[in-house]
């Protein structure tokens, strides 16, 4: 219930600042920062309800399809992860400089969202919760091998952002459920090994202050595998399209 609402809630933030910063040069930031905190907190409760609601595998990867869903329905052109973010310099959609002010939303957000959570789950809306907060709040990362861990990572970002690009061309309606079941089957294969999050933001609001690794390796597994996952999918797809382009131009000559 608390992620229904916090979609709920974040949506109409997102309209309201949406209207109140139209024409102003923040609204960009405005939904990224919104976006990404919805991100991040919807899945702090998804950890809870599998950690310590201890739900069905099953049903925990169905909650991440339909999470995975929401979200793209939800971001508004929003990007959410700094790693993509990056990429879109590399493809030149953005200069330096905006996507440096927007990793700091994304960061600002997934920061705050670990504050936010906690007063939820402080409320004892149910009695996973309470368990929770009993417990201190606590989690333990999944990782034992860091390098195992940082090449999970790694692939799982690879899969997704060979998907997007792939199906750019899609119609929104089918793209979303086509990337969610990338999405969905990345956290199936990589779960177990490191939550499959191959997001740095979102890593360092939901995976940084659990125990076991040191701060170095969460960096190594959780901002290095995902930027080195999103670059070969970038040029390969890159250098694909070149070649496609080439050979049209070389059929355009020939006729």
């Amino acid at each position: 219930p608390i992620a229904v609402w916090l979609v709920l809630l974040g949506e109409g933030v997102r309209r309201i600042l949406g209207r109140v910063l139209a024409h102003s040069g923040l609204e960009a930031h405005a939904a990224e920062l919104m976006s990404t905190l919805q991100l991040c907190c919807c899945t702090h409760e998804l950890r809870v309800l599998s950690d310590v609601g201890r739900i069905e595998r099953r049903l925990a990867h169905t909650l991440t399809y339909v999470a995975a869903v929401v979200h793209a329905l939800t971001f508004r052109g929003a990007i959410g992860n700094p790693a993509c973010t990056l990429v879109h310099v590399y493809r030149r959609r953005l200069v330096l400089g905006a996507a440096l002010r927007l990793i700091v939303c994304q960061f600002a957000a997934a920061a705050a969202a670990r504050t936010i959570m906690r007063f939820a789950w402080s409320l004892g809306l149910s009695g996973m919760h309470v368990h929770h907060q009993a417990r201190g709040f606590q989690c333990t990362s999944p990782i034992h091998a860091p390098l195992t861990a940082t090449a999970v990572e790694l692939v799982c970002a690879f899969a997704v952002q060979t998907a997007m690009t792939h199906t750019r061309n899609v119609e929104d309606k089918y793209r979303v459920h086509a990337v969610a079941a990338v999405i969905t089957t990345a956290v199936y294969a990589g779960g177990p090994s490191t939550g499959a999050v191959f997001n740095p933001a979102l890593a360092f609001s939901t995976q940084f202050r659990c125990s076991g690794p040191s701060l170095a390796e969460y960096c190594l597994v959780y901002w290095l595998g995902p930027m080195l996952g999103e670059a070969p999918g970038v040029i390969y797809t890159t250098h694909n399209t070149g070649t496609k382009a080439r050979k049209n131009i070389i059929k355009e000559k020939n006729n």
